[in-house]
């Protein structure tokens, strides 16, 4: 795995994962690589977030560990020093765009507008995050710009749900979706790894 377009291959649904309890990171992967979901993105909105990277990075081999809420050049270089495969941001500022590049990962940057996407593609870059999907036209906005800019794929992620996933899925321009259905606050809470390999295989069943 060497690029974006990469990462949109790996799985028709990517987890998008808030881990508030490190001890659930290692679990919670396991149970979406037992589900069939190869790929997971540890969201930085957390204190123990990178510290539940490198756990999952040491004790979950088989699963492709991505960094999501990148939203500084610090946090790209910490994510890539706790093990990090890919990186994912929000949007992109000029510092941010530069850091991802120094790391030599494999990443999404955010865009919400043509120029957003247009100036990342002139960056060289292919494979977007559209974030955030619902709020920004959702899978109507992605229909609309796959005539102007055939070469971009995306990744939409923000108000994705099971059920409306697939009318993204459908898009010759998505590659992938984000979703955190798979992995719900009360599902972790309640330590319920069976209920998310479950969520797992049915969103890896997904295309």
């Amino acid at each position: 795995m060497t690029t974006g377009t990469d990462l949109l291959a790996l799985s028709p649904v990517m987890p998008v994962v808030v881990i508030d309890d490190v001890d659930d990171a290692v679990p919670t992967a396991r149970a979406l690589l037992a589900g069939g979901i190869g790929v997971i993105e540890l969201t930085l909105r957390t204190p123990v977030a990178l510290t539940a990277i490198e756990r999952v990075a040491a004790e979950v081999p088989d699963i492709v560990v991505g960094v999501g809420t990148v939203t500084s050049p610090e946090q790209a270089k910490q994510a890539a020093d706790a093990g990090a495969k890919f990186l994912v941001t929000p949007g992109c500022t000029d510092a941010v765009l530069d850091a991802a590049f120094a790391t030599g990962l494999p990443f999404l940057p955010g865009a919400s507008t043509v120029s957003e996407a247009m100036r990342l593609a002139e960056r060289g870059l292919s494979a977007l995050k559209f974030f955030p999907a619902e709020a920004s036209g959702g899978a109507a906005f992605l229909k609309a710009i796959d005539g102007p800019l055939p070469q971009l794929q995306f990744c939409p992620t923000g108000g994705i749900t099971v059920s409306s996933a697939p009318s993204y899925l459908a898009l010759p321009n998505v590659g992938c979706v984000g979703g955190s259905w798979l992995t719900p606050a009360k599902l972790l809470a309640a330590k319920d790894f069976a209920a998310v390999e479950k969520l797992a295989a049915e969103a890896a069943a997904m295309r």
